[in-house]
């Protein structure tokens, strides 16, 4: 399955509208054996004037990237706060989205190890090394690498990674309990699972596809009842959804939402 555009699915972008005027961003799909742990790889490209430069705040998903920019590459871990990337000049970076607890089986070690970390490449798979003179041929031989290192087996995350992506698909999930439930599972059972294998504790991982999902609807704009919107994503009221939508995203969600609507009739075509 192909992954959805960027104009219909930003989330984690703290602001796509401005940043889409600076940068492109393409997504393709993995191959079908890859896919049972890689959500997507993205090719960020960018070509700014001499003397200007862009930064771009993120909130990534509760996900491992492993990107490769300017000679280098890394693998992410899952993050705990906004990250930001200043872009300048021309240049392209190539990431590797995988799925949540998509990476545990490489790692071969608990995620919540490796949460806020950058570890290089080399250092996870030993010896990895790719040309990276085109992003199209990196992606191909990213996925190679990869699909000859899938378990052949069902790996235990596996199960982890279909609870996470229903927490993100279905926007009623709000507490821990009812999840855990829902899943047939403990609490205290659950959070050793995402605590292994995906990093962040399902609370974590829960307020965060929330908040994507309070910042997707500001985009969108439009009239929003914030104070039903605050006790639908589990949110005590709208001050506490205000408060920490702030904290994160740096403005109000009615404040984002007017920002996001401002101009977009002058916004480029995203190519992803």
């Amino acid at each position: 399955m192909q992954p959805l555009p960027v104009d219909k699915d930003a989330r984690g972008i703290i602001d796509p509208g401005a940043g889409l005027t600076r940068f492109r961003l393409d997504r393709s799909a993995p191959s079908e054996a890859v896919a049972r742990f890689v959500d997507r790889y993205w090719v960020a490209s960018w070509d700014l004037p001499e003397g200007e430069s862009f930064t771009q705040r993120v909130l990534a998903h509760p996900v491992v990237n492993v990107v490769f920019v300017g000679g280098e590459a890394a693998v992410h871990g899952p993050t705990t706060h906004v990250t930001s990337r200043r872009l300048w000049g021309s240049g392209w970076a190539l990431g590797v989205m995988f799925r949540p607890a998509g990476f545990r089986p490489f790692l071969g070690r608990p995620m919540n190890g490796i949460v806020d970390a950058a570890l290089p490449l080399g250092e996870v798979f030993d010896g990895a090394e790719f040309p990276r003179e085109d992003p199209t041929r990196l992606i191909a031989d990213v996925d190679r690498f990869l699909a000859a290192r899938v378990p052949a087996d069902r790996h235990p995350a596996e199960d982890t990674t279909a609870v996470v992506e229903r927490v993100a698909a279905d926007p009623t999930v709000v507490g821990v309990a009812p999840l855990a439930r829902r899943e047939g599972l403990g609490v205290r059972l659950l959070q050793r699972r995402f605590a292994d294998h995906v990093g962040l504790g399902p609370k974590t991982v829960i307020r965060r596809y929330r908040l994507y999902e309070a910042a997707e609807r500001a985009r969108r704009g439009g009239a929003t009842d914030w104070s039903a919107v605050a006790a639908e994503l589990g949110f005590s009221d709208q001050s506490h959804l205000t408060r920490e939508f702030t904290s994160i995203i740096g403005v109000p969600p009615a404040a984002y939402a007017a920002r996001s609507g401002a101009g977009a009739s002058d916004r480029p075509t995203p190519g992803a």
